[in-house]
């Protein structure tokens, strides 16, 4: 198994269990408790590993939210608390999340000796959101770690392909009409309608996927073949033993 087919393999596996504590009731309970609720948590939750930026500097780095929505939450969020402190906090419900439906899988230390490796592997140029979780304390325990490890392989990928849709010349919006989830991203992005006809820019975005695909499979390469067939198997299992809430 080379590395691109472990990143494609891996692909779903991490998107859907790295964003599962964002979709869980549970951190939204925890959010209201520190006065945040809803999307000021997410934007500051997910962008406050950034630092106390400005808001500019979150929706580059987001990329495909629209830019008055992420400057109204990320300062509606910072009012209440430092982003930072709130970046922290989210990766404390990240952890909570694992510790709640990890805890007890099969292979856990594996999963983690060999995902560790290849988050410590990553080449950051260019992968600001990546780089500001990747900082991110990590706690002891195998649940919490595990599963603050995969969400960053999430935000890996996420910023490689924002990286990919700016290199090949595609404004947001565009980019996410002729993606998977279409209208329905847009949507929930918050984007103004009416949204454009996605025909013409099906190429750009494939393009910009072949990019995408690419960078994200080069941390694999640390690991032997061996050891990417058996990490694999360790998150596809992982993936099927876990109740995945559906994408908004």
């Amino acid at each position: 198994m080379t590395p691109t087919e472990t990143a494609a393999a891996l692909k779903q596996p991490v998107g859907d269990l790295g964003m599962q504590f964002m979709l869980d009731p549970l951190t939204r309970e925890a959010g209201k408790a520190l006065g945040l609720r809803g999307r000021p948590l997410y934007y500051c939750g997910r962008g406050g590993a950034l630092g106390d930026v400005s808001a500019e500097q979150v929706i580059a780095a987001f990329g495909f939210f629209a830019p008055d929505v992420v400057r109204e939450h990320w300062e509606a969020g910072s009012a209440v608390m430092p982003a930072s402190a709130v970046a922290r906090a989210y990766a404390g419900m990240c952890n909570d999340w694992g510790r709640r439906n990890l805890d007890g899988k099969p292979g856990m230390q594996r999963t983690v000796e060999l995902l560790a490796r290849v988050v410590e592997s990553a080449e950051p140029t260019g992968l600001a959101l990546f780089v500001g979780w990747r900082s991110m304390p990590l706690p002891d325990d195998l649940p919490g770690r595990l599963a603050q490890l995969i969400n960053v392989m999430r935000e890996h990928r996420g910023a490689a392909h924002v990286a990919a849709v700016a290199a090949v010349g595609l404004a947001p919006l565009p980019a996410i009409m002729a993606g998977s989830y279409g209208a329905a991203s847009a949507k929930f992005a918050q984007w103004p309608e009416p949204f454009p006809d996605p025909e013409p820019y099906r190429d750009a975005w494939q393009q910009a996927e072949d990019l995408t695909s690419g960078a994200a499979a080069t941390p694999y390469a640390v690991l032997t073949e061996a050891e990417r067939v058996e990490l694999v198997e360790l998150l596809t299992t992982l993936h099927a033993g876990v109740l995945v809430l559906p994408r908004p």
